[in-house]
């Protein structure tokens, strides 16, 4: 009987420990545990490479340029064609050569978004508060077997977005996202995993996306990841015209 009480006793301890938890608290040991914010703010600009795996085996290349504060450049190859989606920290702007395009094309209002959330160098988690947005924790839920921290992130445009880290090493394993689009919510789902160091900081490598409850989804896994590369702002600013 004692050993049962003990027992009982040590869960709620336990149990306590977690619930006693806040959002900045995890959101601290999440920082800490990729590499610490003076290694965060010292890589100034990354450059990825890997590939995109869609449905039914499709493949193309693709190319991430980040600079501090705000600037990226997404380049996707596709049969020797070479699409851009990038922000100048002003305009977002696009380059779609599948069907003949040449001519530099504004974002529409979601690919704004997207862009504007991959031109967020640290992402949204780091340095919240003053983005504007505001963080919640939810308590723990198991996500693929693995026990995680539920943190809601409400961004300063509207949209939410879940996080879910582990609760051993305190990496996002899994986000899900709820946007109106055209006066309908859809929540998207992105799962991360392969982390790997660069220049001090873990970042994942292996990043799948697809809408909640839609079982075709997409992969990039990246091969290369190269930190304080030397990047011309210039890269960032849309051409006068087609040609790259």
């Amino acid at each position: 009987m004692r050993k049962i009480l003990y027992g009982w006793l040590w869960l709620a301890l336990f149990t306590g420990a977690i619930s006693a938890q806040t959002a900045d608290e995890i959101i601290g040991k999440y920082v800490k545990a990729i590499g610490g914010i003076e290694k965060i703010q010292a890589i100034k600009s990354i450059r990825w490479t890997g590939k995109f795996i869609g449905g039914g085996g499709f493949e193309a290349v693709v190319g991430i340029e980040s600079k501090r504060p705000n600037l990226v450049r997404q380049e996707f190859i596709i049969q020797g064609l070479t699409g851009v989606n990038a922000y100048d920290g002003k305009t977002g702007w696009k380059i779609e050569p599948w069907q003949g395009k040449k001519d530099v094309e504004t974002l529409s209002e979601e690919e704004m978004k997207d862009i504007l959330d991959s031109a967020d160098f640290d992402g949204p988690l780091i340095d919240y508060a003053q983005k504007g947005h505001k963080a919640e924790y939810l308590g723990v839920e198991q996500i693929e077997g693995s026990d995680t921290y539920k943190l809601k992130l409400t961004k300063a445009n509207g949209d939410v977005v879940f996080y879910y880290l582990d609760t051993d090493y305190f990496v996002p394993l899994k986000t899900e996202t709820k946007r109106i689009i055209r006066g309908a919510e859809i929540e998207f789902e992105q799962g991360f995993g392969d982390y790997k160091e660069v220049n001090g900081v873990y970042f994942p490598f292996s990043i799948e996306n697809g809408v909640k409850g839609n079982p075709n989804t997409s992969k990039i896994v990246f091969s290369k990841a190269e930190a304080n590369v030397t990047l011309d702002d210039n890269r960032f600013i849309a051409p006068k015209t087609g040609k790259q």
